[in-house]
């Protein structure tokens, strides 16, 4: 049963972004999605982007208005386009006032079997387009007069585990942050992290470990205190906290939504 006082605050957060016009990169399933759903529910004209247009057609199709929503399908990773998408965004949207940067993934195996080529995608699909996505959004944020950035990086970017290449990329992403929050802060623009730990998404690896192979999903739900996985929902509504008015004060954070977790992988550390 819900109480009187948590649906006081479930109403007092309704409509927090109407008006408002966000990014989010990587919107088409997962957490991405969630997000964008969530803002959208709570009033914001939202522009997503993802590698192919199913997804975000599929997405389309499912809202009550989807009047609110700009999507395109690119690689974030190849420049220009994801320039280019946020160019015709803040067009369609008339400005922008948050971005969520939520699309990555990482290429390769162990140090031995990982090219060149490997790092240097991983690195790209993290690092290198958040920067980008920062550098093309700033000047919208500028003319809004402020706003909010979140970047999505993972608990593997302090805790160590495979491979290698994902971990750095998102140590990378979590520095950035930081140094952002520094350079944009007298612009009146906030940059923050958010670290998620493994979540359970269906359909994913761990949603797949805990159909295929129950005993090994139980031993890895013993690397979180109360034997829970995050959610996305749990992520996405820390998302939608640091883009909202409500998290005013925080910038230059890393903020973890991890349940506890130890490791973030079965094998441990």
């Amino acid at each position: 049963m819900v109480s009187a006082g948590h649906d006081r605050g479930q109403q007092a957060m309704a409509g927090r972004f109407v008006g408002r016009r966000i990014v989010v990169t990587g919107g088409s399933r997962g957490l991405g999605e969630r997000v964008v759903r969530l803002l959208l529910t709570e009033g914001a004209h939202v522009a997503t982007c993802a590698r192919r247009a199913e997804p975000l057609e599929t997405l389309r199709s499912s809202l009550d208005s989807p009047g609110a929503l700009f999507t395109r399908a690119l690689d974030v990773s190849v420049p220009q386009l994801l320039e280019q998408f946020v160019e015709d965004a803040a067009s369609a949207l008339g400005g922008l006032d948050g971005v969520v940067a939520c699309a990555g993934g990482a290429r390769g195996q162990g140090i031995t079997e990982a090219t060149a080529q490997d790092w240097s995608a991983t690195w790209e699909m993290n690092v290198g387009h958040v920067a980008r996505l920062v550098a093309t959004s700033t000047p919208h944020l500028r003319t809004a007069g402020g706003g909010s950035i979140v970047v999505v990086a993972s608990v593997s970017g302090w805790k160590p585990s495979p491979q290698a290449q994902y971990g750095a990329a998102k140590a990378g992403q979590i520095h950035m942050v930081s140094s952002l929050a520094r350079e944009l802060g007298p612009e009146g623009i906030r940059v923050n992290a958010v670290s998620p730990g493994s979540m359970l998404i269906p359909g994913k690896r761990w949603d797949r470990m805990r159909q295929d192979d129950p005993p090994a999903f139980d031993r890895f739900r013993a690397e979180f205190p109360g034997r829970e996985l995050v959610l996305p929902e749990e992520v996405a509504d820390v998302i939608a906290f640091l883009l909202s008015d409500q998290s005013r004060g925080v910038t230059g954070v890393n903020l973890p939504v991890d349940k506890g977790q130890n490791a973030p992988t079965p094998g441990g550390y």
